[in-house]
């Protein structure tokens, strides 16, 4: 089991489809990860898919190209997204 805990730093809206209640926010946590992530927002927030962008090794496996350890964390950063308001912050710096 991995002693990674993400923590969301700041959430960019990269695209938005309002009309079918898509979103994509690039999510930058504070050890400097980086990941897309996916919402619906119909009928709420759901998160429906993440992955890391490819700028820094992985936190958890060490390695610098595509793996799907963020997969297991989106609970954890859903929650940080709801908690922390980031869709609002996000939507209004867009």
């Amino acid at each position: 089991m991995s002693s990674y805990r993400p923590s969301v730093d700041n959430v960019i809206l990269a695209s938005s489809n309002e009309k079918d209640g898509l979103y994509e926010f690039i999510v930058h946590m504070v050890d400097g990860t980086e990941c897309r992530v996916f919402y619906n927002r119909t009928p709420e927030w759901k998160l429906t898919n993440i992955s890391r962008l490819q700028k820094t090794p992985c936190p958890v496996c060490r390695k610098d190209f595509i793996c799907r350890c963020m997969e297991s964390f989106t609970g954890e950063i859903d929650q940080q997204m709801n908690e922390g308001q980031w869709f609002e912050k996000a939507a209004t710096k867009a």
